[in-house]
């Protein structure tokens, strides 16, 4: 199990999580107001990005790169790949489903971590969290059978922010590896660099994408997207997956569900008012997420 124990942290991880939830929860109304397609927009908003770090690493050009093992270098590349598969199966999701069912199942990603971790950490959940897993499930389930209503499309929408589930699951594994090893700066420009070339490359290869010719309107939801969702919300996860375990970052993370919800239905230009099933299936997979953390077996314990 990789050890987060060390210096104390300039910044509180816990401080940075709740900036980056507020940060993140903003990324699917955003995405609702562009007219880019969801590659587009997923390598623009990891382009602006890259422009960011290295912005940053230029002021700090004193601090040299650190060396890396063959295995650790491919294991970022592997991360920026998942990263960048995320960002576009996730924004793609948006465009079939509703925000509220798109950001409720990629939030599943907490309990995808622990399975993944048992697998390839050999970290084992009890039967507790295994029973909150199953909780979590159901209240998937609930999301995505009310849409069987809506059409093919909902469903799709539905299985696509699933897979974004999954891919960012196994880029939180490996950057939980990784962030005990690389400073933030590194790791990031490396991960998110990779994932802007992977998005790039599959732009080119796409009849219909370009990389230019949209509207005013989407290069600002590009910076944006970059500036908050991006700079704030993932560079402010992985800031804190040093000192805190990836599993109990990912815990963080479920207060995007609602609050995405409420932006989307509080901004007027989307007025999105989250269906009852929708809100009932995300209670549920909180709950879930919320007994397979062990949560309150702890506060039991005071």
């Amino acid at each position: 199990m990789t050890s987060y124990r060390g210096s104390a942290p300039p910044i509180s991880p816990w401080f940075a999580l709740v900036v980056a939830v507020a940060a993140i929860s903003w990324a699917a109304p955003l995405v609702r107001l562009a007219t880019a397609p969801a590659l587009a927009v997923s390598m623009w908003r990891l382009v602006f990005s890259v422009a960011f770090i290295a912005a940053v690493l230029a002021v700090r050009r004193g601090r040299g790169w650190p060396r890396l093992e063959r295995r650790d270098l491919l294991l970022a590349v592997a991360a920026g790949v998942m990263l960048a598969g995320h960002f576009w199966s996730w924004i793609a999701s948006v465009r079939f489903t509703t925000v509220a069912s798109a950001v409720v199942l990629v939030s599943l990603q907490p309990f995808l971590v622990a399975i993944l971790s048992a697998v390839f950490l050999g970290e084992r959940p009890s039967r507790m969290q295994w029973a909150g897993i199953g909780v979590a499930v159901v209240g998937a389930a609930v999301v995505g059978w009310g849409d069987l209503a809506l059409g093919g499309e909902a469903l799709l929408g539905d299985a696509l922010a699933f897979g974004a589930a999954w891919l960012v699951a196994g880029y939180f594994v490996v950057g939980r590896r990784l962030r005990a090893k690389l400073e933030l700066w590194h790791y990031i420009a490396v991960v998110y660099g990779v994932a802007a070339l992977a998005l790039g490359l599959a732009v080119a290869l796409t009849p219909g994408v370009d990389f230019l010719g949209y509207p005013t309107g989407d290069w600002w939801v590009f910076l944006a997207l970059a500036a908050g969702p991006m700079m704030l919300g993932h560079t402010g996860v992985n800031y804190a997956i040093r000192y805190i375990p990836a599993y109990v970052a990912n815990l963080a993370l479920l207060g995007e569900p609602l609050l995405a919800t409420l932006i989307a239905w509080w901004l007027p230009a989307i007025r999105e008012v989250p269906p009852t099933r929708t809100l009932l299936g995300g209670l549920l997979i909180l709950a879930g997420i919320a007994l397979g953390s062990g949560w309150w077996r702890r506060r039991g314990r005071g």
